[in-house]
C-alpha cells in the first residue's frame, strides 16, 4: 500500500531544501517546487515530544464551507446570461472537495456529453493514475461519455459524491442551463476539473481529537490537489478559475502556511484565478481575543462545552514574543494548575469529571516563528470551563484563541464574550488570491455567519462581497436545491473571473496573472457612499458583475 494511504504512516509537511535529509527512496512525495510529505511510521513519533515532530509539520485539518439544502432559490444569473455574451467558453474551473454526480443533468451539455474535462478521485484505487502522482484514479472526458452512454454508468466511472458539498458547487460556477427549472450556473459553458478528496487519515483526526464521522480532508491532500488542478491547465493550454469552498480554523489566521505559500505562487502564474470563501464562522462564538496592557499581566475568560462535544481541540496564538502560562478549570473546579511552556505536552485527568485534558504549550516557535498553546479534550465535561493565561515575564501580552470549524464541534460549545472578527478560515487570509464574503442581495445585508478580517497580522480580508442566501444549485439525483454561505457566493467570484478571462482570450488582450483578474473584480465593485472601504467586513464592496461585464465590454470598444 503507498504510504499516502496507510494509516500506519503520519504524512508531515516539510520544505524541500531539507528533504533530502530524510529521504530514503519511499518515504517522500513531492507536494511542488517548495514542500513534500514526509511518511513516517506512528510508531516512531511521539506527538508529545517537539523535538522529534513539530506541530507545524503536521497538516492542518480541512471542512466544508456552506450548507447544501432543499428551498427556493433567488438568482439573477439567468438575467445576467441573458444579457452579457461571456459565458465561459474555453475555460475551465477548478474545484476540489466531495467530488461531483456527474450525471446529473447539470453537467451534460445538449448533445448529451459531458462539461467535465476530468475528474481525480483520491478515494478510488486501482484506476488510471494521474501522471505525476501515487494515487487515485483518473477519468478524462472521454471515459465519462462512455459511462454517460452505459446502462451501468459506475461500473465504468465509479466516482460518485455521497455527500453534495462539490456538486452543487460545482453546478453554481458552471452548471448548465435549464430554463424549464429556472437555473444556470454563472458561466454555464465553462468546463470543470473536479478533485474528490480522500478523508483525512484516522492518525490525524485522533491527533486533533476529531468526532468519528465528521467530514474533513487534510492539508496535502489539498495541496496535491491544487497540483493536479494547475497541471490540466498547462496540460489543456486552457486559463483555470480556482474555487475553494473549504476551510480551516487551525493556524494563526495570518496566510502562513503550506497551502497558503502554494497558492500565493499559483497566483502569479498567467491564465490562474483563485477565489476562496471566506469561511461561515462570523456567528458561532468560536473566537475570543484578549488583549492585557495594564498590570496584573493576567487574562481569564469562558468557554461553555456542549453536552455532545466529548472531543475536539482549540488553539492559542499569542503575538511574539509572549510567553504565557495556561490553567484550565473544569466545570467542577477541577485545575491543571499552571502549565508553562515546555518541550513537552502535558496530560491532565480529572477523576470528578472523567474528562481528560492534552496540553501543549510550545516553547519551540511554530513554522514562521510564533508562539502556540494547544489544548486537546477527551470525555469534555459539559458546562463552563474557565482559562487563566498569565505572562511569565510580566509584561504585556495579547492573543487569540480558535475553536475549530463547521461541524467538528456543535454550536452549543462556545466563547464566552467572544470576538466577530477575524475569523475568516485558511485559506482565505491568503494574500494574493481573492477571499470572498457572503450577502443578502434581498437586503442588502451581509451574512451574520460570514467570516470576518482583518487577519491576525492585519492584513486586509476578505476583498469582496458577494450573493450568498439562496443561491441554485445541483442536489442529490435530478434534482435542484440552494447554497446558502461564504461557499455560495465564492462561486459568484468564480464564474466573474472566468468572464474576464474569456475578454482575454476573444479581444487577444495580454494574459493576466491571479492578481490582476482579481484587481478587475475589486475596480468594479460597488461601494456604498457612506461606507469607507475597505473594511473587515465587505472588503472593497460587493462584486457586480454588470458592471464588470459593462467595463470588459467598453474595454473591447477601445
Amino acid at each position: 500500500m503507498e504510504k499516502i494511504l496507510d494509516e500506519n504512516y503520519y504524512d508531515l509537511i516539510i520544505e524541500n531544501i531539507v528533504s533530502s535529509t530524510y529521504n530514503t527512496g519511499e518515504n517522500v512525495t513531492p507536494l511542488n517546487e517548495t514542500y513534500s510529505i514526509l511518511h513516517v511510521r506512528t510508531a516512531e513519533i511521539n506527538t508529545c515530544d517537539q523535538t522529534q515532530s513539530p506541530y507545524s509539520y503536521f497538516p492542518e485539518i480541512y471542512t466544508l464551507v456552506s450548507q447544501v439544502s432543499e428551498g427556493i432559490a433567488y438568482s439573477d444569473a439567468i438575467l445576467i446570461n441573458s444579457q452579457y455574451d461571456f459565458h465561459g467558453n474555453g475555460i475551465l474551473a477548478g474545484i476540489i472537495g466531495t467530488g461531483i454526480n456527474y450525471q446529473h443533468p447539470a453537467f451534460i451539455n445538449r448533445n448529451g456529453t459531458t462539461c467535465i474535462a476530468s475528474i481525480w478521485d483520491q478515494t478510488v484505487q486501482g484506476g488510471t493514475i494521474p501522471p505525476g502522482f501515487t494515487f487515485g484514479s483518473e477519468y478524462t472526458s472521454d471515459r465519462i461519455n462512455q459511462a454517460l452512454d452505459s446502462s451501468d454508468p459506475l461500473q465504468i466511472v465509479p466516482s460518485v459524491d455521497t455527500n453534495g458539498h462539490g456538486t452543487a458547487v460545482a453546478s453554481v460556477i458552471a452548471g448548465r442551463r435549464d430554463f424549464t427549472r429556472n437555473f444556470s450556473g454563472i458561466v454555464p459553458e465553462s468546463e470543470l476539473v473536479i478533485v474528490k478528496l480522500k478523508e483525512a487519515k484516522q492518525n490525524l483526526r485522533q491527533l486533533y481529537n476529531i468526532p468519528d464521522g465528521s467530514v474533513c480532508f487534510q492539508e496535502t491532500d489539498v495541496m496535491l490537489g491544487l497540483r493536479y488542478l494547475v497541471n490540466m491547465s498547462l496540460r489543456l493550454k486552457r486559463p483555470l478559475v480556482l474555487c475553494i469552498a473549504l476551510g480551516s480554523s487551525q493556524g494563526g489566521h495570518d496566510g502562513i502556511n503550506p497551502v497558503s505559500d502554494y497558492l500565493d505562487n499559483i497566483s502569479r502564474l498567467l491564465n490562474m484565478g483563485i477565489c476562496a470563501a471566506a469561511g461561515d464562522e462570523g456567528d458561532k462564538g468560536r473566537h475570543y481575543f484578549n488583549s492585557t496592557y495594564s498590570e496584573p499581566f493576567v487574562n481569564e475568560f469562558q468557554m461553555n462545552v456542549g453536552r455532545n462535544d466529548k472531543l475536539f481541540s482549540m488553539e492559542i496564538w499569542p503575538y511574539a514574543p509572549s510567553s504565557l502560562s495556561i490553567e484550565i478549570i473544569s466545570p467542577l473546579g477541577e485545575t491543571t494548575q499552571a502549565v508553562l511552556p515546555s518541550l513537552e505536552c502535558k496530560e491532565f485527568v480529572f477523576e470528578q469529571s472523567q474528562s481528560v485534558v492534552l496540553v501543549h504549550n510550545f516553547i519551540f516557535r511554530s513554522r514562521r516563528r510564533n508562539p502556540l498553546i494547544l489544548i486537546s479534550f477527551r470525555n469534555a465535561y459539559p458546562g463552563v470551563w474557565s482559562f487563566r493565561v498569565v505572562d511569565v515575564e510580566d509584561t504585556p501580552f495579547s492573543f487569540h484563541t480558535w475553536l475549530p470549524s463547521d461541524d467538528l464541534i456543535s454550536n452549543e460549545t462556545y466563547f464566552y464574550e467572544s470576538n466577530p472578527d477575524t475569523t475568516i478560515t485558511s485559506p482565505g487570509n491568503t494574500i494574493n488570491i481573492l477571499t470572498v464574503t457572503a450577502y443578502d442581495p434581498v437586503t442588502n445585508s451581509i451574512l451574520v455567519e460570514s467570516g470576518r478580517g482583518y487577519t491576525r497580522t492585519g492584513g486586509i480580508k476578505p476583498d469582496i462581497a458577494a450573493a450568498g442566501s439562496l443561491i441554485p444549485c445541483a442536489i442529490s439525483g435530478s434534482g435542484y436545491g440552494v447554497l446558502n454561505g461564504t461557499g455560495a457566493a465564492v462561486c459568484f467570484a468564480a464564474g466573474a473571473i472566468a468572464m474576464v478571462m474569456e475578454w482575454v482570450i476573444r479581444t487577444n488582450n495580454a494574459a493576466l496573472n491571479g492578481n490582476q483578474l482579481h484587481g478587475m473584480l475589486i475596480q468594479s465593485a460597488w461601494r456604498d457612499p457612506s461606507r469607507y472601504y475597505p473594511d473587515n467586513v465587505w472588503g472593497y464592496g460587493i462584486l457586480d458583475i454588470r458592471a464588470l461585464l459593462r467595463m470588459l465590454s467598453d474595454q473591447s470598444r477601445l
